[in-house]
């Protein structure tokens, strides 16, 4: 079993709640009314997560050949250990950081795996830079929100419009942000035009669905 975003808690508490009642699961277009989805397609990417996860199995593509796997029942974690991230969609300039548009969804995790939680977000990596470091497109970040970092440290910079993920090293003249990938050249900018706003935060950790 492996942990659930916040809207996937919701998703298999309205199915579960449907069996319990009603004795069968929600239909498709219930679950999408439920949690707001306008899209079956939506829907079932949720349900193919719970899937994937290890929480539903499936006859078919019907909603009413959900199962519930049996003891799929998250183990309840004490509150004090867990902590919410808020997981980003995108980062934009000119918007602050953590804006509700910018939002797409939320994860609750235990405080060890983001060094307590504080001033933390997440964001989904696109694209092959970091592979090299363990980080592959898909995966989810933990980043500490901070404007400084040491030499060396995996940062999220805004360069430009784009957000990007790559080790900061300040030179003299300028400061290089180095992907983890022989194939990629680094990013050049140059001192006068380094701005501390640019570094938006530290990478702390890193999650992997399987």
């Amino acid at each position: 079993m492996q942990g659930l975003t916040k809207r996937q808690e919701q998703t298999l508490s309205f199915i579960r709640s449907s069996i319990n009642e009603r004795g069968y699961p929600p239909t498709l277009r219930e679950i999408g009314e439920h949690m707001g989805i306008k899209s079956t397609n939506g829907v079932n990417d949720h349900l193919r997560a719970l899937e994937r996860k290890g929480y539903l199995r499936r006859e078919d593509m019907k909603s009413r050949a959900l199962k519930l796997v049996h003891d799929s029942e998250p183990t309840p974690a004490n509150d004090d250990d867990l902590v919410e991230v808020k997981i980003l969609g995108r980062v934009a300039a000119g918007l602050p950081l953590l804006a509700e548009e910018q939002v797409v969804d939320s994860v609750r995790v235990d405080r060890m795996m983001v060094r307590g939680g504080r001033d933390v977000f997440g964001l989904k990596v696109t694209g092959d830079s970091m592979i090299e470091a363990g980080i592959f497109s898909g995966d989810y970040i933990f980043v500490k929100k901070q404007a400084t970092a040491d030499r060396g440290d995996i940062v999220v910079a805004l360069i430009g419009d784009e957000a990007t993920v790559k080790y900061y090293y300040p030179e003299r003249d300028y400061v290089r942000f180095q992907p983890a990938n022989a194939q990629m050249a680094p990013i050049l900018v140059r001192a006068t035009d380094f701005k501390s706003t640019m570094l938006l935060g530290k990478v702390i950790g890193v999650f992997r669905q399987i």
